[in-house]
């Protein structure tokens, strides 16, 4: 059957609706991994996962998904049924995980072009031998062994009809959200979950797989299914309401009678002949004569001749509305570009020159111009509010990444999370997974001692790290926290100076927090040993670059013997910053409003000049660097300006501070963030431009940068 139709309109939700399915088991299992066994809930549900995911995968041809999903689900069905107690709680959940990253990594595949041409053999055959010997316990206590869980092909199916005292008649139609897309095969999906309750069953429309066009009369007109079975309705109605995008579930008691008369209202329903694919003539013969005989048991899900019409009655009371739909990030994207255009045109059209000429009457472009302003706030903030994400998917994968490499460090440790429901840019989560995921590694491996040394130590034999998440200030907070041992000062000091990283200053001349920012140079690392997870030089320094592409920070501090906490300190979108606009020299910048702590006037009396060039400014007794900016980038004005005829802007940024000299302050206001172009060398001290609203263009600092060295830009 698979032949027959096109599945490419099916692969994004197959894709999608996988994802979706192989996070929430994860998550279920990483919930249960320190149990004893799994609960009857997680049991039942871990089933319908791999239930769902085995009868989409079948439907699509991918047949190795197919195969370990329905062996894991073998697993699931004996566990659902006779309730063993020999069970190795900690292998049946590292096998569901290798499952999970199994199928994961098939998905990965297609989803960049490719075809899932993973070998699933050992892996199935691992499990069966695990299922064997769970039934060989249930066989040595003396209890009889369930029924086989065979699986039947998703290309076709044949329910007969057993009609007794038992059997009960329904009428059900499904109504789906109305932004659902491939309603047919949805539907389709949803007759697949009746046929093990079913005893006969008719739907309509009959041609939900050869036929594209049967998604849009099904959308709009409701799935209509007869159905004869011995399950009671709130059974078959559970069932349904479990099917993907099924808004509202409408099940009636029917008759024997009106199962007969199909979905016409006088005439019976003409019977679908079964298609029958290689079988033999003996088998044909009887296939012929099975057909020619009209009964109740005689419906099959076969496909129809494409385009076949069928009159169906009309439902007069649709659905509610679908309070949600799906839209690509793309798009999304497209549309915050939009709106970052729109800030800049309703610049140019408020700050426009025309506007300036003495006695014009403003007051009704005043009034119309801050509507559109409102307008345009309000717009810009929500669609940012719609490329909000919760941090809790990210977060969750930390918790496999803990048990994964705890187990094979052969360590006890437990994952706290705290705020996962902190909500940041997508754009901010997908350049802060991997920096989580390496600080969480070092707090496995290096943090938390091993099982002699925490008992040495007198700590709990489970060692604990938490991760949080809070908002503070316009940034996300993200801290890693653990009780290990906590960052040794001296063996970084003498590691870092080993390694050549640092100047030849005593340790006493740093303090704690600047030793232990040693960790994240490039090359360092105090494993003396090479091992799986670190001792080769990388990571730390990747972090710390990672999120400085963001305008992000990393913050460190530990306790001796008690543990160490990270902290990473991130925006809370890249897309829009409140800056403030000023002009040093000929050019024009921008600041994050945040990073400025004052403005203050000095004159050439607070400044100390250092012999090797170096100056610095004296304000209320303290001293800070001293940079003007215009020399600092050659933008010197043929006018030369003293430091009294400017401002000098006192910035912090991760607890050190700056001052920078300017000529005056122009604005504060939103400003959009461009990148700057790729032709343009990549000059330290700048992480963007913006144009403003008189069509100039502003060079956004990088604070990060602007510390690194105050060497003028050649």
């Amino acid at each position: 059957m698979a032949e027959d139709f096109n599945v490419e309109g099916m692969l994004d939700i197959f894709l999608f609706e996988s994802e979706q399915l192989l996070d929430n088991l994860q998550d279920i299992v990483l919930e249960m991994k320190d149990e004893s066994r799994f609960d009857d809930d997680s049991i039942n549900e871990i089933f319908r996962v791999m239930h769902t995911i085995k009868g989409s995968s079948g439907i699509m041809m991918y047949e190795d998904i197919t195969t370990v999903s329905h062996k894991l689900e073998d697993v699931f069905y004996y566990l659902r049924d006779t309730y063993p107690d020999n069970v190795p709680h900690v292998k049946l959940v590292e096998y569901v995980l290798e499952v999970a990253d199994y199928i994961s990594g098939e998905l990965e595949k297609i989803k960049e072009g490719g075809e899932p041409d993973g070998d699933s053999s050992k892996l199935v055959a691992e499990i069966d031998s695990f299922l064997t010997q769970i039934k060989t316990g249930i066989i040595d206590s003396g209890e009889d062994l369930p029924p086989e869980n065979e699986h039947q092909e998703a290309t076709q199916f044949y329910i007969p009809a057993a009609p007794g005292e038992a059997s009960k008649y329904f009428r059900i139609t499904l109504h789906f959200f109305n932004d659902t897309q491939m309603c047919n095969i949805r539907a389709y999906q949803a007759v697949y979950e009746l046929k093990e309750y079913a005893e006969d069953l008719i739907f309509s429309p009959e041609d939900i797989i050869s036929n594209e066009d049967s998604g849009e009369v099904i959308l709009q007109e409701g799935f209509r299914i007869l159905l004869m079975t011995k399950s009671d309705r709130a059974e078959i109605k559970s069932i349904l309401e479990k099917c993907s995008g099924v808004e509202l579930v409408d099940i009636k008691e029917s008759t024997a009678q009106e199962m007969m008369l199909g979905f016409s209202d006088d005439v019976i329903m003409e019977q679908p002949s079964p298609i029958v694919i290689a079988l033999d003539d003996e088998e044909a013969k009887k296939a012929k004569e099975k057909a020619e005989a009209v009964t109740p048991g005689d419906y099959v899900v076969v496909k129809q001749d494409v385009g076949k019409k069928k009159q169906i009655a009309k439902h007069t009371k649709g659905p509610s509305k679908a309070a949600f739909m799906s839209v690509s990030v793309e798009k999304m994207d497209q549309l915050m570009d939009l709106i970052g255009e729109m800030v800049i045109a309703e610049a140019a059209v408020l700050e426009n020159p025309d506007l300036k000429v003495p006695g014009l009457e403003l007051s009704n472009f005043q009034k119309a111009a801050g509507q559109l302003a409102k307008i345009t706030s309000d717009l810009q903030d929500v669609t940012m509010s719609m490329r909000m994400v919760s941090l809790q998917a990210t977060f969750q994968k930390m918790n496999r990444i803990v048990f994964d490499v705890s187990r094979k460090l052969d360590k006890d440790i437990e994952l706290e999370v705290i705020g996962e429901n902190t909500e940041v840019d997508k754009n901010i989560i997908e350049h802060i997974s991997d920096p989580l995921m390496h600080l969480i590694r070092n707090s496995v491996d290096h943090g938390i001692e091993d099982k002699e040394g925490r008992k040495a130590a007198g700590k709990p034999k489970k060692g604990k790290i938490t991760l949080e998440a809070k908002n503070e200030g316009g940034k996300v907070y993200i801290i890693v926290r653990d009780d290990g041992a906590g960052l040794d000062k001296e063996k970084i000091y003498s590691k870092a100076r080993q390694k050549g990283l640092i100047d030849s200053r005593s340790i006493n001349e740093y303090s704690a927090k600047e030793i232990y920012q040693f960790i994240t140079y490039p090359g360092f690392s105090t494993n003396e040993t090479v091992t799986e997870y670190s001792g080769r030089g990388v990571g730390m320094d990747v972090v710390v670059k990672n999120i400085q592409n963001i305008n992000g920070t990393l913050e460190i501090d530990s306790v001796p013997g008690q543990g160490s906490e990270m902290t990473l300190k991130i925006p809370l979108t890249l897309a829009i910053i409140n800056g403030i606009v000023m002009e040093a020299g000929t050019g024009l910048f921008v600041i994050e409003t945040s990073l400025v702590k004052e403005f203050v006037r000095v004159n050439e009396d607070m400044l100390v000049h250092e012999p090797n060039g170096e100056k610095y400014i004296m304000i209320r007794g303290e001293c800070y660097p001293f940079m003007n900016l215009a020399k600092r980038y050659n933008m010197m004005s043929t006018e030369s300006e003293t430091i009294e005829d400017g401002v000098v802007i006192v910035m912090d940024y991760d607890g050190k501070n700056i001052c920078v000299l300017v000529d005056k302050l122009v604005a504060q206001q939103e400003i959009v963030v461009k990148p700057i172009p790729n032709y343009i060398k990549r000059v330290r001290g700048l992480s963007g431009c913006t144009q403003l609203g008189d069509g100039s263009v502003a060079l956004i600092l990088d604070l990060p940068g602007l510390m690194l060295g105050e060497e003028k830009v050649k």
